[in-house]
């Protein structure tokens, strides 16, 4: 049933091309299920010629989003977490938090885990709007600029590539950007210590 709901809604926000992209991308980072890519990806297969506009405003209005997302976590607070996402996944948030700090809205916002928890859950975390909105264009472009990569090099073979790999690949990608982030902190430590 509520597929059934989504379905519509998505089709009825592909009527306004544009408008329904910001539409999306724009409650996605804050408190939408829709994901950004329900209307993207098929704009740009639809329009090839424009993947490149259609992944500049995706990400453009994600990031605007975020900003919702750290608005509703700083005003409303915990509870509203609370309300609309399992205990379970706000505690795998506050450890990515606790454990990596800011980087961990870089690799939401590259990966396909629910982008909108670690935005309100910045706005609980006291995490600075700058911060908040730099590591968003990084993360939120870069997903949606590796798409319109592939879509431009690949052209329609790029779609199945997509939906096989994506998730796959941003994750790898996310893993890669821990592991540097650990191995600087690691090596800064040891520098550290060693002037002592």
């Amino acid at each position: 049933m509520i597929h059934d709901w989504l379905a519509i809604i998505e089709e009825w926000l592909m009527e306004y091309g544009l408008i329904g992209l910001w539409i999306v991308s724009f409650t996605d980072s804050s408190f939408s299920p829709i994901i950004p890519e329900v209307l993207f990806l098929p704009m740009a297969f639809a329009d090839p010629d424009r993947v490149w506009l259609y992944a500049l405003h995706t990400t453009a209005s994600s990031v605007l989003g975020a900003l919702l997302g750290w608005y509703i976590g700083k005003k409303l607070g915990r509870p509203v977490l609370m309300r609309f996402i399992k205990a379970d996944n706000i505690k795998k948030v506050e450890y990515y938090f606790e454990r990596y700090g800011a980087m961990a809205i870089l690799i939401a916002a590259l990966t396909p885990v629910p982008y909108k928890v670690f935005t309100i859950f910045s706005g609980i975390s006291n995490i600075k709007i700058r911060t908040l909105v730099i590591w968003s264009i990084i993360g939120r472009g870069g997903r949606f600029f590796l798409e319109a990569a592939l879509i431009a090099t690949l052209g329609v073979k790029a779609k199945p590539f997509i939906e096989e790999n994506l998730g796959v690949l941003t994750l790898g990608i996310g893993a890669a950007i821990i592991l540097i982030f650990i191995l600087y902190h690691v090596i800064s430590r040891r520098k550290t210590a060693n002037k002592r």
